[in-house]
């Protein structure tokens, strides 16, 4: 059990004995919940956790019993701007939002983005979301790419969807779009960092971390492929990153993407769908996971938005034999 000295913003809580022979830092998220992992490990190392007088090892093996002491730091007010801007919502609860966002979207304010963005948007709608980190955001999506994203509107759910999105617990399914035909589906397991040479981009290099992909074979056009793929892992550009990574690059992907691929003898409006596709070809497409609060078991689709769909049809149309 945790309680808290609200005059000193400290939570004390005890490792449960359950947990004995088990390691520090993979314990303090039961002992502190909602926090993740990750931020316990950062506020550990900052000195903010303590065992006794003492500021233990996050490789200790703890015994059971143990009592833990967090001072927990005043959060940064929030910057971002309230906007009223459309949002398409599939679920709300007191606890949590599930949104289908638009390409062209960007998740939250940053570099030559300060308004405009998602954050903005959940701000205004739900304005208990300044108090807590990143207006509730948890996880994201890339500007261009469209489909599901959960929100959280609670303390509480933010812990719970952080350490949930951390177990790999998170069902997060999407379609793409990719230059050339792979043979059959696969898992990608291959860890992603910051490219060596172009800070922008990310790449698949053994400093990584680590990162898993799977994908599957929906429908082969000529010189294309329509892939289903569900992420083990979150790691930032991972789709676009493996598939370019294995020698199909999404269509679209102005950033890892290869020239528009054009197949032999295509017709004007192949040609045309495929030069005009203005983003990269990535969908969110469905979302599930476990609710905070009531535990039950929860999953949105969200289906091929009209731009792909147009794309694929004239893929389709165009597919006068199966490529290998």
């Amino acid at each position: 059990m945790t309680t808290s000295d609200e005059s000193n913003d400290v939570l004390v809580g005890a490792i449960p004995e359950s947990a004995i022979g088990s390691r520090l830092d993979k314990v303090m998220p039961s002992v502190f919940p909602p926090y993740s992992r990750s931020q316990l490990q950062v506020w550990l190392k900052q000195g903010r956790i303590l065992m006794g007088d003492r500021i233990p090892s996050p490789r200790l093996i703890v015994s059971g019993g143990e009592v833990l002491s967090l001072a927990v730091p005043e959060l940064p007010s929030l910057k971002w701007a309230p906007e009223d801007l459309h949002l398409s919502i599939e679920y709300e609860d007191a606890d949590l939002v599930v949104i289908n966002k638009p390409a062209g979207l960007v998740v939250h304010p940053g570099a030559g983005n300060g308004s405009g963005t998602l954050a903005n948007a959940i701000l205004y709608r739900y304005p208990n979301t300044a108090s807590l980190p990143r207006a509730g955001i948890v996880h994201r999506l890339d500007k261009d790419t469209s489909g599901l994203i959960v929100v959280a509107l609670s303390e509480r759910a933010r812990g719970y969807l952080i350490q949930t999105l951390e177990r790999r617990e998170v069902v997060r399914e999407y379609l793409a779009v990719v230059n050339g035909c792979p043979i059959s589906g696969g898992d990608i397991d291959a860890p992603i960092g910051r490219h060596p040479r172009d800070r922008i981009k990310m790449a698949v290099t053994e400093t990584g971390k680590s990162a898993e992909t799977q994908y599957r074979v929906l429908k082969r056009f000529r010189s294309h492929s329509l892939l289903g793929l569900k992420l083990k892992s979150g790691r930032t550009h991972q789709i676009r990153v493996h598939m370019t990574h294995l020698g199909f690059p999404l269509v679209g992907d102005s950033l890892y993407g290869s020239r528009v691929r054009i197949p032999a003898q295509a017709s004007d409006r192949v040609i045309d769908a495929l030069r005009k596709f203005g983003r990269q070809a990535l969908h969110a497409t469905q979302l599930g996971f476990d609710h905070p609060v009531s535990g039950e078991s929860l999953l949105w689709a969200s289906p091929m938005p009209a731009d792909m769909d147009l794309l694929t049809k004239a893929l389709s149309e165009d597919a006068e034999q199966t490529c290998f």
